[in-house]
């Protein structure tokens, strides 16, 4: 029977949400893309079958508990892979932070791999197993100024991420946390940051590419030698 991946968080092209769902393809799983972004994610499910993969597309807002719920209860297939990684980071001055900012990234960030853990892990759990991955960042063992809201969530997020790797080892759940240390070549920072793209050239940035083949590589671990934490950064990234 057809194994599917759940890969929550593609948007771009060139990103890791949509690099991540083309590795898990291009390993022969069907994967379902989720994002909030419908148009998007059509874009990428094309690209995929384009390639000769197979996708499916999932609009989902990750906030809201009773839409990860359908989509989860909407999968016949087994679900051996579930990879979570909206992304929420703003920078704001702890006096200039209002409420709902730092809510609205908790809730992306922190809130929402709480309910996608939640409904992943049972599932795979009760079919013999899989693996749950999360994009973590610098922010996930670290405040930087001006990113408190951010670092929270990010924190957050590698606490749920750690409590559900030991709650659901022992039932063949490898759960993982990937630390992204680094800026990543990707199109939102090519457009937004070119500048910054140009001082530090390729290889002084992360490739979507190499971060989807680390979450490829963790999936297909021996549950013998498993790993919860790997952080990536450029080899000339200051740590």
């Amino acid at each position: 029977m057809t194994q599917t991946a759940i890969v929550f968080g593609v948007g771009a092209h060139q990103g890791i949400g949509a690099a991540t769902a083309r590795r898990f393809a291009d390993g022969g799983l069907h994967v379902v893309l989720v994002g909030r972004n419908e148009e998007r994610l059509r874009k990428r499910q094309a690209e995929i079958e384009t390639a000769g993969g197979s996708a499916a597309i999932h609009p989902v807002d990750v906030r809201k508990e009773d839409a990860v719920t359908a989509l989860f209860d909407s999968i016949d297939t087994p679900i051996s892979a579930v990879v979570f990684n909206p992304g929420a980071n703003v920078k704001h001055p702890l006096a200039e932070t209002e409420a709902w900012l730092f809510e609205h990234l908790w809730r992306v960030a922190c809130f929402g791999g709480f309910l996608v853990a939640r409904e992943a892990t049972k599932r795979m759990a009760e079919s013999g197993g899989g693996s749950l991955l999360y994009t973590g960042a610098t922010g996930s063992l670290r405040g930087a100024a001006g990113h408190s809201a951010f670092a929270a969530a990010k924190a957050g997020l590698r606490m749920v991420a750690e409590s559900a790797a030991r709650e659901y080892g022992p039932q063949s759940v490898h759960v993982a946390h990937v630390i992204v240390d680094g800026v990543v070549n990707g199109d939102k920072v090519r457009a937004a940051f070119p500048d910054l793209v140009d001082q530090h050239g390729d290889d002084g940035l992360i490739d979507p590419d190499a971060i989807a083949e680390a979450f490829w590589q963790l999936h297909v671990q021996p549950r013998n030698a498993w790993t919860f934490e790997l952080d990536l950064r450029p080899y000339n990234e200051t740590f």
